[in-house]
């Protein structure tokens, strides 16, 4: 007789896990690679509100981080990513993608670099055997550094006052994605001036032994200015408002799709700004992409629409017309927004139908009273950064 041995599912904890648990009030933990990670702690619109009125706090440890160093190391990147790293200077931050040689992504993220030779590549999955792969013949070391480095997300129009009061120094002056580091009562930290909210919003780096000292000290200090931690649900609300794409939400990656007409270039993504054809290095995937602008061979561009009433338009099929003759595209992101008062949404469409102000309809199905309801929306094209306050760069 053969005797299989049944495995508990393993989850492990990130440093903050032991505050973030104490202010649990439901059990609201989900997996996010292999991590407990807080869903929501108690209302997911008081969550919400906090971001958008206060500061709060997201536990970003998850997030996989790569070390690249090497006397090749920005020659690398420059060939690995799409971005133009030479315009990108030592402590600053940018947004880009990676691709194929197909110039379909394999994911988006965001890159440090600490220094000439010196770099983080922040992502969402395991990609270190594409890295290596992509690193043959250039001179670098790459290593995952996920676990000597944990972070919080500290977002919100209050954020920089509460930095302030905790003693960082020179916080007031650090650009939209600059990066600085200090140290506080013996605690080295790292802060770069990003996140996924589109609000004004810091991310703070330490190594594990700290986290308990950093959580401790924002939420000590940061009572005046309205903190409050938050889980993915209401992240997932304000990075729709922000415009920010999320993997498996709105695309699939290259190396994860099932099919390969599920595959997408940044450009259908929506992210084609970060795709730097005009730089003089070759990156992988350039020709393929240079092809697809120059021969307009997109098959959608995912943009933003804003849908009229306050239905939200989740996964909802797109026409040109209320009759719904011509099937155009499809939603991914939807929600009703509470502070812009709009039901919002990403939308993959034709580039024909990609001109903001272009009107286009939608079909949303919906419960009521025990039945579903079928209602047709007219829809607004319109960018997908519903949300862009100035203080966010300011």
């Amino acid at each position: 007789m053969t005797h299989v041995q049944h495995l508990k599912p393993f989850l492990r904890k990130t440093p903050f896990h032991a505050p973030m648990e104490a202010l649990m009030h439901g059990n609201g933990w989900i997996r996010w690679m292999g991590y407990y990670s807080p869903a929501f702690f108690d209302s997911v619109s008081g969550e919400y509100f906090a971001t958008r009125t206060g500061c709060t706090l997201y536990d970003v440890s998850p997030l996989i981080k790569y070390s690249i160093r090497g006397a090749d190391a920005a020659k690398f990147m420059n060939f690995l990513v799409t971005r133009d790293i030479t315009k990108v200077k030592p402590m600053q931050a940018a947004y880009t993608a990676w691709c194929d040689d197909d110039g379909k992504m394999i994911e988006e993220g965001t890159i440090f670099r600490l220094g000439e030779n010196d770099f983080i590549l922040n992502a969402a999955l395991h990609q270190l055997h594409w890295l290596h792969e992509s690193a043959y013949g250039f001179d670098v070391t790459i290593e995952e550094i996920s676990e000597r480095l944990c972070g919080l997300a500290l977002q919100g129009p209050t954020s920089r006052d509460l930095l302030k009061v905790m003693g960082v120094g020179g916080i007031e002056t650090l650009p939209h994605f600059g990066i600085m580091e200090t140290t506080l009562d013996g605690h080295w930290m790292r802060i770069d001036r990003a996140g996924f909210t589109g609000d004004l919003g810091y991310e703070l780096w330490v190594k594990p032994e700290s986290a308990h000292w950093l959580w401790d000290t924002l939420m000590r200090l940061g009572d005046p200015y309205k903190i409050a931690p938050i889980g993915s649900q209401a992240l997932d609300m304000v990075r729709i408002e922000a415009g920010f794409i999320l993997v498996d939400a709105d695309y699939i990656g290259a190396m994860h799709a099932i099919r390969p007409t599920q595959r997408e270039s940044p450009i259908e993504a929506g992210i084609g700004w970060a795709v730097g054809l005009k730089k003089d290095a070759y990156f992988v995937g350039k020709r393929a992409l240079q092809q697809e602008k120059a021969k307009v061979t997109s098959r959608h561009i995912l943009m933003g629409i804003e849908v009229e009433g306050r239905k939200p338009a989740n996964g909802a099929f797109l026409y040109a017309d209320k009759a719904a003759k011509q099937e155009i595209g499809l939603t991914t992101s939807g929600m009703w927004s509470p502070i812009l008062k709009k039901s919002i949404a990403f939308a993959r469409v034709p580039p024909a139908y990609a001109k903001p102000g272009t009107e286009i309809w939608t079909e949303i199905w919906y419960p009521k009273e025990k039945k579903i309801e079928r209602l047709m929306a007219r829809c607004t094209v319109t960018s997908r950064m519903f949300f862009d306050p100035p203080r966010k760069k300011a």
